[in-house]
């Protein structure tokens, strides 16, 4: 049944921005599983869900998959703590972070398996991204905000934007 119910969750996440523990139980139920908040929260830290901003400023739950399993949220962790802006240049995104990130940045951008990357390759506080195609450049520089936690904008950190960098 857990797997059933873990298997529903990852397909309810996909589908749908789920922001809130209550929300994705009564999705849940409306599936016929019962479930309580306790059985929730435990699939939750179980299936190692991290939350990342939705276009709107809301949250939603995400599940990243690498060979079949969950990755670690410090990968997420490490991106969005590290990141500074991105920017596409053809089929290169060119991200920015805290100065002696971009090693760990880069690291924690393979091992998320996003689908539109090629490798990366990583000096001090910048990483070059190579990206299949031009379309999958724009997809993966605003997936990358979106983990990070930064709207889209014009490639520049919130700091910059407000005029501090």
């Amino acid at each position: 049944m857990k797997k059933r119910r873990q298997g529903k969750i990852k397909e309810i996440i996909r589908q749908f921005d789920v922001g809130t523990q209550e929300e994705l139980a009564e999705r849940l139920k409306d599936a016929g599983f019962s479930v309580t908040q306790a059985t929730v929260s435990r699939d939750i830290r179980e299936m190692k869900l991290s939350k990342m901003p939705t276009e709107d400023g809301g949250q939603k739950y995400i599940f990243w998959e690498q060979g079949g399993s969950p990755v670690e949220n410090k990968y997420v962790r490490v991106l969005q703590e590290a990141y500074a802006s991105a920017e596409t240049a053809q089929n290169i995104v060119v991200v920015k972070t805290e100065s002696g990130m971009a090693m760990a940045v880069a690291a924690a951008l393979d091992a998320l398996g996003l689908p539109e990357v090629v490798g990366c390759i990583a000096g001090d506080d910048t990483i070059f991204v190579a990206v299949h195609n031009l379309e999958e450049t724009r997809e993966l520089e605003e997936k990358i905000r979106m983990i990070a936690g930064h709207r889209a904008g014009k490639g520049t950190s919130p700091a910059k934007d407000a005029g501090e960098g």
